[in-house]
Formats: structure tokens, C-alpha cells, sequence
């Protein structure tokens, strides 16, 4: 569902950007129900970049770096074609990510 081409959880990342950043960065909850699981998105050289933590495997964020949307989006096509029924598209929200880094540009910026 959406609201002036913005689906809810783009407005609702908006809206709650300053409770959604960290010493590790920008985050959300792609589960709002499992708040011990977090992706961590920013900015890189090709795009936005995202980043898994989880409270209870802290080795995932020591053994992952930042991947670009379009690895993600590869990946998903893989998961796909091989019909395992998984789509990290559903958990890596590109519209939120760009939400939450637009909107912490903005407070930067001082017009947020």
C-alpha cells in the first residue's frame, strides 16, 4: 500500500530516522517484530550499500562487509532461478534505505 508513491515503510523510516541510527550508522528493522536484527544502510561510491547485524550472531557484522543493492539484487535473481522460494529483496528494502540516508541527509543539512 502507498501514500503519494511512498510505500508505508518508506514513510514510517522517515519518520522515524532519529531513533534508527547508531555508533554503527543508519539501520532498520526488517522485521519490526525481531528488533534484535538490524540492516545498516549508507551511501557508497555505487549506490546505497547495506550492512546485516544481529544481536545474536554478532560474528555476522565481523564476517560481512557492505554490499552493494546490486549484489543483493543479483543474488536474488540466483535464489530465483533456482526456486528455493528466499528473496533477500523482501529483507534488503532498497525504498527504505534510500528513505533513511535522504532524510539523515536532510538533518545534516538542516532542513530535516
Amino acid at each position: 500500500m502507498s501514500v503519494s508513491g511512498h510505500s508505508t515503510r518508506e514513510i514510517a523510516a522517515y519518520r522515524q530516522v532519529g531513533d534508527m541510527k547508531d555508533d554503527k550508522g543508519l539501520y532498520y528493522h526488517p522485521d519490526p517484530s525481531d528488533q534484535k536484527t538490524r540492516v545498516y544502510v549508507r551511501e557508497g561510491a555505487g549506490g546505497i550499500e547495506f550492512r546485516l547485524w544481529r544481536a545474536e550472531h554478532p560474528e555476522v557484522w565481523e564476517q560481512h562487509e557492505w554490499l552493494p543493492y546490486a549484489v543483493i539484487s543479483a543474488a536474488a535473481a540466483m535464489y530465483k532461478e533456482r526456486g528455493t522460494g528466499a528473496d533477500p529483496l523482501a529483507f534488503y528494502d532498497l525504498n527504505v534505505a534510500k528513505a533513511l540516508v535522504k532524510s539523515e541527509a536532510l538533518k545534516a543539512a538542516g532542513r530535516g
